[in-house]
């Protein structure tokens, strides 16, 4: 029941196309696009966070890792055909360029990534215009997946959350470790014999 309600949502989605549509969501669905994004963030926290940025740069590779081959992991298991691939929507799919992908579609690495990305980046940035143009950002690339036939809502409803609950666990497990650090470094400076700045 659940699984055809979706696949009558991802029709419903999918054939709201145009050949205008077809070029941005194939354009916003892309890696290389948003290299200047990640950049950006990651010049931000450099300057915000300083001599900490190494550490955080460890974690923001870490929750990335995990985020790709989790997702990866899941497909490999589910093995949910992607609607481009699925038998009973043969000719109702809309693909665009006809690109398909690889034959599993739960979860969406995609959504898994960005979201994964938007938690973790938010909660180091802690701006509410940030947050929200974030967390946008990241419904935009999910709904473009759905958009170009290669993943179901549900996949993308999926890959969201494991995301969303990645980017929060490694953001705690770096809170616990930079409180880690502080604990153990020196109270005082030997050479001024003033509180160091933290």
């Amino acid at each position: 029941m659940l699984e055809r309600f979706d696949q009558q949502l991802f029709l419903f989605i999918n054939s709201s196309n145009s050949p205008f549509f077809d070029k941005v969501m194939h354009a916003i669905s892309g890696k290389l696009i948003w290299v200047p994004l990640y950049l950006a963030i990651l010049i931000y926290l450099g300057i915000k966070y300083k001599r900490k940025f190494l550490i955080i740069l460890i974690f923001i590779i870490l929750a990335a890792t995990l985020a790709d081959q989790s997702s990866v992991l899941i497909k490999n298991i589910v093995h949910r055909l992607r609607p481009c691939h699925e038998p009973s929507l043969i000719g109702m799919v809309h693909l665009v360029n006809g690109e398909c992908g690889g034959l599993y579609s739960f979860v969406s690495s995609h959504a898994t990534n960005c979201f994964d990305a938007a938690l973790l980046s938010l909660l180091f940035i802690k701006k509410n215009w940030y947050s929200i143009s974030i967390v946008l950002w990241a419904f935009i690339i999910g709904y473009s997946r759905i958009y170009l036939g290669v993943h179901y809502p549900g996949d993308v409803i999926g890959g969201s959350v494991i995301g969303a609950f990645i980017g929060w666990t490694v953001y705690k497990l770096y809170v616990l470790t930079d409180n880690k650090i502080l604990k153990y470094r020196p109270y005082f400076n030997s050479t001024t014999n003033h509180p160091l700045t933290p």
